[in-house]
């Protein structure tokens, strides 16, 4: 895939933003648009998007969020709010879909997030779910759990202190952009009572939410809160899974989301 670049306005500073398209057979097939994790990239998908329209037949539109892979980097002053994943879902993603097209009034767009990306459409959902397919979300956050701490403390110890950052560069322009602006506001003090448990009841679009049991930045409350607040919820929990059901369970996920597709949309192959 071979990324193109978007030039985006956000609260008046000029944006460069990576995406890419992944082209389906049928013109008219449903949109797939991949949200990353935290520290994720286009490049960190490596090839499961390509895999997964595939399988599903619908076109693919994945990006980095400012600050990640090829995106214009968080600037060294810039220190993101507990509202940051709103912002994105809000403002970011909006402007990103009309700078490359995307028209969730005439297009079938299903947004595909993982872990803060999953959070991202989550919130999109809440907002602009009369308008948008369907969602799709891996391991996403409601609210924060002390397990997430945990595990993103220890990020930050790991990172200053083995080769991942090294290994991390290989996937972002600026890599000190990319885990500062993630580790930092998820440890600001201010994040721990972050929540978006009262948006749920508003997401009237069907959601699939996947985790796995060994998810190790959040327990199943997240999905079960999930399918408590909103109306058209699926839940896959899967057992020898981590916080990437998309790389832990490739096969399981794909066949998933298929058949959850299929319910949806029944021209697209199964």
């Amino acid at each position: 895939m071979t990324s193109l670049f978007a030039a985006i306005s956000h609260r008046s500073r000029d944006l460069s933003t990576e995406y890419v398209w992944i082209e389906a057979a049928a013109p008219d097939a449903p949109l797939l648009v991949f949200l990353h994790e935290g520290l994720g990239s286009v490049a960190m998908w490596r090839d499961f998007p390509a895999q997964l329209c595939a399988a599903t037949g619908c076109r693919g539109l994945v990006y980095s969020r400012p600050a990640y892979g090829r995106s214009t980097p968080k600037s060294p002053d810039e220190h993101w709010g507990p509202d940051f994943l709103e912002i994105q879902a809000l403002e970011v993603l909006p402007a990103l879909f009309a700078a490359v097209g995307v028209d969730l009034q005439r297009e079938r767009v299903i947004l595909f997030g993982h872990s803060d990306g999953a959070s991202i459409a989550l919130i999109h959902a809440a907002h602009f779910g009369t308008q948008l397919a369907g969602i799709i979300v891996l391991a996403p956050h409601i609210m924060v759990e002390p397990i997430s701490i945990t595990s993103i403390e220890r990020a930050r110890v790991t990172y200053q202190t083995t080769n991942f950052r090294d290994k991390l560069a290989r996937f972002h322009d600026d890599v000190d952009s990319a885990f500062r602006g993630w580790n930092d506001v998820w440890l600001d003090q201010r994040f721990k009572v972050w929540s978006i448990e009262s948006l749920l009841p508003q997401i009237n679009c069907p959601v699939l939410a996947i985790q796995g049991l060994d998810d190790e930045y959040g327990t199943m409350a997240q999905i079960d809160g999930i399918a408590a607040a909103a109306p058209k919820v699926e839940l896959l929990k899967l057992e020898s899974c981590g916080h990437s059901p998309h790389r832990d369970q490739p096969e399981r996920v794909t066949a998933a989301i298929v058949s959850w597709l299929a319910k949806l949309q029944p021209s697209i192959k199964s």
